[in-house]
């Protein structure tokens, strides 16, 4: 009996061996079929079927290049220089002419408003009778040099305490006035139109640039801005 259950132990070791091994076969299908295997792999035979309405995202597209920034322009492209009064103008085409700059300068005569004397005043005091009255003070303190001023003009009813060519005059005049004891006076320029000239200059090398500095540098009261 013993040795019967030992055959047949043995026995259903040898099968179960076998059947490890495969050589019994497999249950597996695609394990004893490789071609069909390969052609399961065959991905360019494969085709693509979406239901209705569906839609590909598509990969965002490259961002284009940033265009190249415009370039600045050049301050220096075209300069003007002014304003000359006539003596000054004349004195500054001495200085240029050797640039020999032909069409790239160009002159312009303007008309502008600027300073020419400065008044040491009393401002408009709004009426005759107030102008009169101011004036009667003024010479209680012994002052004689005043004038009321009664044209048609922005100043009609001031009064006027003196007029002097340079600014630093017209200072001394009215510190003197305080110390009499004259009270709300001041210093005021008064303007005029004047005829003056200035120059433009257009694309001008580094050279030319250099040169027209230092001509320019040969006015105090010159000054030099870009212009279009």
């Amino acid at each position: 009996m013993l040795k019967l259950l030992f055959w047949l132990v043995l026995c259903l070791n040898a099968v179960l061996f076998a059947y490890g091994q495969g050589l019994l076969g497999s249950y597996k299908a695609s394990a004893r079929e490789p071609q069909r295997v390969r052609n399961q792999l065959n991905t360019d035979k494969l085709i693509l079927h979406m239901p209705a309405g569906a839609a590909l995202v598509a990969a965002p597209a490259p961002a284009a290049p940033a265009a190249p920034a415009a370039a600045a322009s050049d301050p220096l492209a075209c300069t003007e220089v002014g304003n000359f009064n006539a003596a000054q103008a004349r004195r500054f085409d001495q200085l240029i002419a050797p640039l020999a700059l032909g069409e790239r300068q160009t002159r312009q005569d303007i008309t502008v408003s600027e300073i020419t004397s400065y008044m040491v005043m009393i401002p408009p005091l709004g009426s005759k009778d107030a102008a009169e009255r101011k004036a009667a003070e003024l010479k209680a303190q012994g002052v004689s040099n005043y004038f009321i001023l009664n044209e048609s003009t922005p100043t009609k009813w001031a009064i006027s305490l003196g007029v002097f060519k340079a600014e630093s005059a017209a200072q001394t005049q009215l510190a003197q006035l305080k110390k009499e004891g004259v009270t709300g006076a001041r210093v005021a320029g008064r303007t005029s139109q004047a005829a003056r000239q200035t120059y433009r200059f257009r694309d001008l090398d580094a050279a030319a640039r250099a040169a027209l500095a230092e001509a320019v540098g040969k006015f105090d009261d010159i000054n030099t801005r870009p212009c279009k």
